[in-house]
């Protein structure tokens, strides 16, 4: 009786995860699978190529320096925006006003990418409000979207648009933390600084793990901004990839575009795969400290501190 209770409990939980799965299904599962298809073969004879269209892509210079800037903007923004939202959070969850500048922080998300992108414009252009004000100082303005300046700028943004969202996230697992672990901490004679390295940063690593790859696959999704300033061909310190397939779109390379489609969702699992991998050995490492430590005699209190009034 038991066995036929779980497998109806099977089938009824299958019955209500089919039409998502039927969507996950249709529109992405289907349609990746037919790019996987098309680079292995030619766009316009539909011929078998192999992997040329693979030896095509690694070997054409727009798609070398279009990762080149990728990667850079990753490694520069991902640091960047998770520390800064990591120290605003902390910030505003101590704080009464925590709430309202928090949602304060969140209208770069709610703002259209046309009206960022126009915002951007109005500030950076030649004639813009930034050289308007450097003028007024005495200092000699430039184009900044055609300088080496138009990296710095579309890190900028992303950082602005982006910076709500994981400040969200990051006080999300700060109310998780119970205040007595700190008011323990507190009555041992541990500073804020003790607190937040021995307390808040070990409590926060699942949280860590969640706003890293979320904010790594959202650095992808910065071509809207990038796009809408400085077009097609722009500076070539922001060539990105999300550039590359979109002139590859317009010329009907579909079969470049599939292999290099491919080739960046097999990089991007790979990095996501590694990173959860190195999460969990960090876990397991911490767990078998633990338990030595508990083994050992442990100690007096959360931050190795003894108790103080206890004798």
């Amino acid at each position: 009786m038991a066995g036929k209770r779980m497998t109806r409990k099977g089938a009824r939980g299958f019955f209500w995860i089919l039409p998502s799965f039927l969507g996950v299904l249709a529109f992405y599962l289907a349609p990746y699978a037919d790019v996987v298809r098309r680079s292995f073969f030619g766009a316009v004879n539909g011929q078998f190529a192999g992997l040329e269209n693979y030896r095509t892509v690694f070997g054409n210079p727009a798609f070398l320096l279009a990762v080149k800037n990728t990667l850079r903007f990753t490694l520069v923004c991902i640091p960047l925006l998770v520390a800064a939202a990591l120290a605003c959070a902390v910030l505003l969850f101590r704080s009464k006003y925590g709430g309202v500048i928090k949602s304060a922080f969140l209208m770069p998300m709610a703002l259209p990418a046309v009206s960022v992108a126009l915002m951007w414009r109005m500030l950076f252009h030649p004639n813009g409000l930034l050289n308007q004000w450097l003028s007024h100082l005495g200092v000699a303005g430039c184009d900044w979207m055609n300088t080496k300046y138009a990296f710095w700028v579309l890190v900028a943004s992303y950082v602005w648009k982006n910076l709500g969202y994981d400040i969200v996230l990051w006080m999300a697992g700060l109310s998780g933390i119970s205040e007595s672990i700190y008011e323990a901490a507190r009555v041992d004679g541990a500073g804020e600084w003790q607190c937040f390295v021995k307390i808040t940063l070990p409590n926060l690593k699942p949280s860590f793990y969640t706003i890293t790859v979320l904010s790594f696959l959202n650095s992808f999704k910065v071509f809207r901004e990038a796009y809408l300033v400085a077009g097609d061909y722009p500076n070539e310190s922001i060539y990105m990839m999300q550039h590359l397939f979109n002139n590859w779109f317009r010329e009907f390379s579909f079969d470049k575009m599939a292999a290099a489609a491919v080739s960046e969702s097999v990089v991007l699992l790979a990095l996501i795969l590694l990173l959860q991998k190195a999460w969990d050995g960090a876990g397991e490492e911490e767990k078998k400290l633990a338990r030595k430590s508990r083994k050992t005699g442990g100690s007096g209190g959360r931050l190795g501190v003894k108790r103080r009034g206890k004798k």
